[in-house]
Parts: C-alpha cells; sequence; structure tokens
C-alpha cells in the first residue's frame, strides 16, 4: 500500500514538472518569436539597429519603420491570437463540440459582410466610388469599415442566441443556428460584390485576407482593453467551466447556472472574434488549433488552459506573420493564409485519429 501511494506522490511530482517545463518553454519560445518577428522584414535592418529604431535613436526611417509599422504588428500578433485562441477554446466548452471555433456563431462571415457593405455601398462602390482609385483612397475609412463590421458581428451573435431561446439554448441548436446564420451572411456578401465595381470589388475583396499590417497603436489599444478584460473574466469564471466539462447536469449540481453562463460565455467570445475581425480581417484556424494544442499538452483544467491557450494563441500568430513576411521575397503574404495552411493539416491530422474517430 505504501508502495502504491508513493508511486502515485511520484507521478504527481512529475507531471507537475512536465507542466511546468512545458509552460516556461511555451512563455520563452513566446518571447523568442517576439524579437524574431520584430527583426524579420524586408528593410534588412541589423539587429544592433533594429534595437536603437525601438529606442528611437536610429535614422528616421528606421524609427518609422520599428515604432510605426513593426511594433503595432507583433502587439496585434499578440493580442489577436490571444483572444482568438481562447474565443475558440471557451466555444468548445460551452457548445461541448471540439470542432467549435470563434466562426461557429458566424460571427466572422457577419464581419465580412459589413465589411463589404460598408467598402462596396458606402465607402466606396456602386453608390459612391465608381471606377476612380484615387477617390477609393480618398473616400476609404478603415474605422468605418471596422466599426460596420463590429455591428453586423454582435448582431449575428445575438440573432443566433435569441433563435437558440426558443431550444434552451441546446449546444447543437446553437451551432446549427450559427451554420445557418453564417450562410446567409455570406449569400449577402456574394449578392454585394456581384454589383460591386472592380475597384470596389477588389478594396472588399483585399480587405478580407487576414493582415496584421494594417494594424495602428490605437486598434491595438482596443483590442487590448477588449481582450484583456474578456480573458480576466473567463479565468474568473474557470471552475464554472470545469464543473462543464462533466456535463450540464453535473454542472447543475454545483450551482452553476449553465444557460446564463453559456449565453454570457459566447458573447464575450463572439465579441473578441467580432472585434479582432474587423480590426484585422479573416483569421482562420487559431480557436481550434491552439485550444486542441494545450488540452494534449496540460489537460483540460481551465485554470491553466486559458491563460496556456492564449499564450499559443500569440505564439501561433507570431510564427505564422514571420512566414508571411519571410517567403515571399519582400512581400507580405496575408497572415489568414499562412494559419490556414498550418491549421488545415492539423485538423486533418486530428480528424483521423484514433481518439477523434472513436
Amino acid at each position: 500500500m505504501k508502495n502504491t501511494e508513493l508511486s502515485t506522490i511520484q507521478d504527481i511530482k512529475r507531471a507537475r514538472t512536465r507542466k511546468t517545463v512545458i509552460i516556461c518553454a511555451l512563455f520563452v519560445l513566446t518571447v523568442f518569436m517576439v524579437f524574431v518577428c520584430l527583426f524579420v522584414g524586408s528593410s534588412k535592418m541589423s539587429i544592433e539597429e533594429c534595437f536603437k529604431a525601438l529606442a528611437g535613436k536610429s535614422t528616421n526611417a528606421n524609427n518609422r519603420i520599428m515604432l510605426y509599422i513593426r511594433l503595432p504588428r507583433v502587439i496585434a500578433a499578440i493580442v489577436a491570437g490571444a483572444g482568438l485562441a481562447v474565443a475558440g477554446l471557451i466555444m468548445q466548452t460551452n457548445l461541448g463540440n471540439v470542432m467549435a471555433s470563434p466562426s461557429t456563431l458566424g460571427v466572422s462571415n457577419a464581419a465580412v459582410f459589413g465589411a463589404n457593405l460598408s467598402i462596396i455601398g458606402f465607402a466606396g462602390g456602386f453608390l459612391t466610388m465608381g471606377k476612380n482609385m484615387a477617390d477609393a483612397v480618398n473616400t476609404f475609412n478603415p474605422f468605418a469599415v471596422s466599426a460596420v463590421a463590429f455591428v453586423f458581428s454582435v448582431a449575428s451573435t445575438l440573432l443566433v442566441l435569441a433563435l437558440c431561446r426558443l431550444r434552451n439554448f441546446s449546444p447543437n441548436t446553437i451551432v446549427l443556428a450559427g451554420i445557418a446564420i453564417g450562410a446567409i451572411w455570406t449569400a449577402g456578401t456574394t449578392i454585394l460584390q456581384f454589383f460591386a465595381t472592380d475597384v470596389g470589388l477588389s478594396a472588399a475583396v483585399i480587405w478580407s485576407f487576414g493582415d496584421l499590417g494594417r494594424a495602428t497603436f490605437t486598434q491595438d489599444y482596443i483590442m487590448i482593453g477588449v481582450v484583456g478584460a474578456s480573458l480576466v473574466t473567463f479565468f474568473c469564471l474557470s471552475w464554472r467551466y470545469n464543473a462543464m466539462l462533466g456535463g450540464d447536469n453535473v454542472a447543475k449540481t454545483v450551482g452553476v447556472n449553465v444557460s446564463a453562463l453559456r449565453v454570457a460565455s459566447l458573447l464575450i467570445a463572439s465579441l473578441i472574434t467580432s472585434v479582432c475581425v474587423s480590426f484585422l480581417g479573416i483569421i482562420g484556424f487559431v480557436g481550434i488549433i491552439c485550444p486542441h494544442i494545450v488540452k494534449k499538452l496540460l489537460g483540460h483544467n481551465h485554470v491553466v488552459s486559458i491563460p496556456m491557450t492564449a499564450l499559443v494563441g500569440s505564439l501561433l500568430l507570431l510564427i505564422a506573420d514571420t512566414l508571411s513576411r519571410s517567403i515571399a521575397g519582400g512581400t507580405a503574404l496575408p497572415v489568414g493564409a499562412i494559419t490556414s495552411l498550418l491549421g488545415a493539416p492539423f485538423f486533418l491530422v486530428m480528424l483521423f485519429s484514433k481518439k477523434e474517430r472513436a
């Protein structure tokens, strides 16, 4: 008996040591990728010049590149990656669906529709811009586009939750309603693009690419406020999410108001997604990949998985952004395309794994 207890204690200590090593390694790797992402670019600045530019002591050109192009981009990668990843984790927990992600409720589809409506219909397209590229540059307001995209994202979430109230917020109902509403937004986007001019259509399509290069400090501050407050809220609710892992009935027995928690969590997760998407465009697979990586490495305890999923999300987006600016010979590819290229194989492996098939 004593040998068994001793073996159990040793196993627990080894598991804790393993988790500690993984957490430290992920943190160090993320910090390392922050500097790599800052130093990689077409300007070919040396590491010394990069540090001087960060302190504002290099040439004017280098200072502008580091302080107003690369730094906002890196901050956006850290914040958006963390937000989208944790949004995916929370949706998977609340919906009881390992394939759930921020696009489950049609949030991304609604944001694309709102942006297309702003760009094609109002900021320039068949209503005002015509076919003059100069007019497109003068009338295009990124904050107006982001605001309209955000409004439609939130409206989509509220619509899905209102429809699901008829079925007492069944997780399956929410998933199906999200797919249906998302299809409607996609259809609306297609119709808008069909009537757009060439210039308006090009602007709308380019917006939909996930691009960290459009980030500014103002946008970063907004994302930091929304994502930061949301992550703190999720962390404070960690024990309730842990209870939900055993099913709704188990959670109710320990005093969790499952319906209210599910609604509030999905609204906050959708808020994170809508803010990030409205500023940066569509960045796929982050909300699916990162939660599964963390669950596999560190388990399902949300006290650990929420902050670590945020860290892995930041790490993934930093890696994707570095690759997007490294493999195209000075031209930055859309980071959304890189995350999809990284995420699709992972998604297929997960689908065909023995555990998932079971």
